[in-house]
């Protein structure tokens, strides 16, 4: 088996393949021969899925600059190393099917990506950058049982998201919800409220959350002793991010809701289908900061 993986890329470099192909092959490390020297700089689609990787090399963009395409599925891929970030020509990238539990926010930074599949995994929130690109129009998360929120910038994208916040569903707690004509919304378990027009004032309990998340994020390891476990997990992991400013939101929410007849997702969806984005404060107080600051 060795002896054919070794062939193959050899073959590979000595022909210049745009294409190489190493499914199936049991791998539990990144192949040492495509990195070496010059690495493969002509190489465009790379198929590795079902093997047993669990990381990519650092130096993955340095010696493989001109991918396309990066087919990783069914690996054990716990870690995404942030240089990934470098493969500025990178349009599709499959990672379902691993052992991924956060995504680094380097992924933002990939200009070129139009497809980005991360279903089956055990993510728990996604960077909130992700989906500022223009370019990138299709994610699927499906099956990722703790994601109970998505970041604003994906709201217009085509997302799939089958399956996700299983986990936070509490039969015994009473979900709130959006009502849109016929078609009602059930809200993460977490949001314990949403917010109107009329609010001038957050409730402590969301203002707390965002200073420990602000605390955490700059003094981690600090804030990490003075807090028990289930109250970390929170702060560490909001719902979601405000589609305005970007500011993570906790136990509040103030939605907009729509129907998705009104965008360009109306052809891709059921016609009843409702979607919304949400805010970390009311218009009221938006108002209000802007003619303060």
């Amino acid at each position: 088996m060795a002896s054919d993986l070794h062939e193959a890329i050899f073959m590979a470099k000595q022909e210049r393949h745009k294409n190489l192909f190493l499914n199936y092959r049991n791998l539990v490390s990144f192949p040492v021969e495509l990195l070496r020297d010059e690495g493969m700089q002509f190489l465009e689609r790379l198929f590795m899925k079902r093997n047993s990787l669990t990381a990519l090399p650092e130096n993955l963009a340095q010696k493989l600059p001109n991918l396309i395409e990066l087919y990783l599925h069914s690996n054990n891929i716990a870690i995404i190393p942030q240089a990934i970030g470098n493969l500025v020509k990178l349009q599709s990238l499959d990672l379902s099917d691993n052992a991924l539990q956060l995504i680094c926010p380097e992924i933002g930074q990939l200009r070129s990506l139009r497809h980005l599949r991360l279903a089956n995994n055990q993510l728990k929130f996604l960077p909130q950058d992700l989906g500022r690109s223009m370019e990138l129009q299709f994610v699927f998360v499906d099956n990722n049982a703790h994601l109970t929120g998505l970041p604003s910038y994906l709201y217009n994208k085509v997302i799939g998201c089958s399956g996700c916040g299983l986990a936070a569903q509490i039969s015994d707690v009473k979900q709130l919800c959006l009502t849109l004509g016929d078609v009602t919304v059930p809200l993460p378990s977490e949001v314990k409220a949403i917010g109107s027009e009329t609010d001038r004032v957050l409730p402590l309990e969301e203002l707390a959350c965002r200073v420990l998340h602000a605390a955490h994020s700059w003094t981690s390891k600090d804030v990490r002793f003075l807090l028990p476990k289930s109250l970390l997990d929170v702060v560490r992991w909001p719902l979601g991010h405000c589609h305005r400013c970007s500011q993570p939101m906790f136990t509040i929410v103030y939605p907009k809701l729509f129907p998705l007849r009104e965008t360009a997702l109306a052809g891709v969806h059921k016609r009843n289908t409702v979607s919304f984005v949400a805010y970390c404060c009311s218009s009221y107080c938006l108002r209000t900061f802007d003619l303060q600051g």
